[in-house]
């Protein structure tokens, strides 16, 4: 037992909080409540004032992330990491099962901010888990830790999702409060990739109105709302800083125009990467032959993937790309289409070339 006597214990994100009194350092630990309510089955525990011995991997996720690798999984999101080294023991076990699963770095615990950077790095994404995190932080830092996550994901073209409580009344209500409509709103004005319901589908009354009033929020700020102003620069000292300036390029290339679509062909997702960080005013089509990336890449921003089977010249796959694009009605005649791919076409991890065409 890590708890000593006056320490807190919070129960579902806060709701409940009980004060240590004593403990056998073993397996019992009494305490006082000193803000109750209901309880349930399944809610998280905090201990804000604790510095927890457990490794964020345990045994129990260990087996799930096994579990889940031999399924075939995109993604897996490792809770409670406060270190670097959480998320590369999680990588590690990846590479021995031969998963191609990202890892998703989530922050919940004050540890992880004072390493943000290298967790950042090392992680394939992240999520900004605010109903743990803002219980182990005070509540009133939150909003600019979220901010400030958000940006920094952006600038390292990692996936970036904000999660729970964004639409906490509709557990029990039809509608949302408008402080909730606003809180979405931000969130996708700040650049994140992805938003993420827990309490109100999982559990809630109306979780199929949830996510369509989270919908109507998001398509009507993603129409009218400014984009988030961040995005990567290109580092002259880096291995991809040519395939950087390619991405930078097209994707400001696409908004001046006015492209009606942003098309990259990639075998590693690399390019899609980069070009969803850029956040253009253009929608991203990502065409590969690699089946891996169809549904991983799906959670970058703005990006829509497509499987194809011909690959073999960046001519080929230019024309089956626009006839599926047609097909789709995502583009008419006319429409400008900006490129981007390698020559030659399957050349993993060296976008070099920008194709401007028209349909």
């Amino acid at each position: 037992m890590d708890v000593n006597p006056g320490e807190s214990i919070l129960i579902d994100d806060g709701k409940i909080k009980l004060e240590v009194v004593e403990t056998n350092r073993k397996d019992t630990v009494t305490a006082r409540v000193i803000y109750g309510g209901p309880l349930s089955s399944k809610k998280g525990v905090n201990l804000p004032n604790t510095r927890v011995s457990m490794p964020s991997l345990t045994p129990a996720d260990i087996s799930n992330a096994n579990f889940a690798l031999d399924h075939g999984v995109d993604w897996i999101a490792l809770s409670f990491v406060r270190t670097a080294n959480d998320v590369l023991d999680l990588k590690e076990l990846i590479k021995k099962k031969k998963g191609h699963a990202g890892v998703i770095a989530k922050i919940e615990k004050p540890e992880a901010l004072t390493e943000i950077d290298q967790i950042i790095e090392n992680a394939d994404g992240i999520m900004v888990a605010r109903g743990d995190l803002g219980v182990e932080v005070s509540f009133d830092q939150v909003p600019l830790i979220q901010k400030q996550i958000v940006e920094k994901c952006i600038l390292r073209s990692k996936p970036v999702i904000i999660a729970t409580q964004m639409m906490e009344s509709m557990i029990t209500n039809f509608t949302p409060t408008r402080a909730e409509a606003n809180d979405v709103a931000n969130a996708v004005l700040d650049g994140a990739d992805a938003l993420m319901l827990s309490g109100e589908t999982s559990v809630g009354k109306y979780p199929v109105e949830t996510i369509n009033c989270m919908q109507r929020i998001i398509s009507q700020t993603e129409a009218n709302g400014k984009p988030a102003k961040a995005h990567p620069e290109a580092e002259e000292s880096s291995e991809t800083f040519n395939a950087d300036m390619i991405c930078l390029s097209a994707s400001n290339l696409a908004t001046d125009i006015k492209a009606k679509a942003l098309v990259a062909f990639t075998d590693s997702g690399y390019t899609a990467h980069r070009l969803s960080s850029h956040r253009p005013r253009t929608n991203i089509f990502v065409f590969t032959h690699n089946k891996l990336l169809v549904r991983k890449l799906s959670l970058l921003w703005g990006v829509r993937v497509y499987y194809v089977n011909t690959y073999e010249s960046i001519e080929e796959v230019s024309r089956e790309s626009i006839v599926i694009m047609k097909d789709e009605k995502l583009i008419v005649k006319g429409d400008a289409i900006v490129m981007v791919g390698s020559l030659p076409i399957n050349l993993r991890g060296r976008t070099n070339i920008i194709k401007l065409t028209h349909v």
